[in-house]
């Protein structure tokens, strides 16, 4: 009898082979492979609000409490969002130099990144608008006709019609928007600082604001002309006309004076 020279495979033999291979590859990548995107996002906003905790302890906490429940000298920081936080502190106004009828805008002492760690923190506490991404607020497809109509209904009675502010009551005022960030402006209508309302998107659309945000940037550009010279603050086209109007008239008033002294001295001689 001849001696087989190989023993005949099963027809699966290959395909368990094969998978067995696919499956300690698997396990392989799944020992050695970096976390997943979602896991390592999640890791650096731990670390965020872990950091910004500790930012909060030092700068914030001696007014809005130890866990921003708010104290006496400082409102309850639950809920107002990440934008707040990234606005306030953006600006200067926070923390604040002294307690007043209004605190204003002053020279920012935190770096953006210490900004969004803060950030990150006082949104943990509660739910609240979100800091908006580039494209909310960039001229990009914004209708500047649109914004100008929106500002000019919602926002001129207390910052001027140009956004160049304007005094309220009590002490308070409306600051100038000429030369804020587009995106502190964003974030104002968003959280409503102070004595500002707030405009959610259930009352200005997000591309209302973006259209608003574009029109303070059209009319208090760098490149904006102004045809009748200085603007008098935006009250007025030509502020020469207002200073011809009071000493112009002023002036006749002194000449219709003298004129008139000079006839009634005349008639007593």
């Amino acid at each position: 009898m001849k001696k087989l020279s190989a023993r005949r495979r099963h027809p699966l033999a290959a395909l368990v082979v094969l998978l067995f291979a696919l499956a300690v590859t698997g396990g392989l990548y799944a020992a050695f492979a970096p976390a997943d995107k979602a896991q390592a996002d999640d890791t650096a906003q731990s670390l965020a609000i872990k950091e910004g905790k500790k930012l909060f302890a030092v700068g914030c906490a001696s007014c809005h409490g130890t866990g921003g429940q708010g104290t006496s000298d400082g409102p309850s920081l639950v809920g107002v969002g990440a934008a707040a936080v990234d606005f306030q502190v953006g600006t200067g106004r926070m923390p604040a130099q002294q307690p007043g009828a209004q605190v204003p805008r002053k020279k920012n002492i935190y770096s953006q990144a210490e900004i969004d760690q803060l950030a990150a923190y006082v949104a943990s506490l509660g739910a609240g608008p979100s800091v908006p991404a580039k494209t909310d607020y960039s001229k990009d497809g914004a209708d500047i006709g649109k914004g100008g109509e929106l500002f000019r209904t919602n926002c001129a009675q207390c910052h001027n019609f140009t956004g160049k502010g304007g005094a309220l009551t009590n002490g308070k005022f409306a600051p100038s928007l000429d030369g804020v960030d587009p995106k502190h402006i964003y974030e104002a209508m968003e959280t409503g600082p102070q004595n500002m309302p707030s405009f959610g998107d259930g009352t200005l659309s997000k591309a209302n604001k973006k259209d608003i945000v574009a029109y303070l940037g059209e009319v208090n550009g760098d490149k904006t002309a102004s045809p009748g010279g200085m603007d008098l603050g935006g009250l007025g086209p030509v502020s020469e006309g207002l200073f011809g109007y009071i000493f112009g008239l002023g002036a006749l008033v002194a000449v219709a004076i003298w004129v008139a002294a000079r006839t009634a001295k005349a008639k007593k001689s």
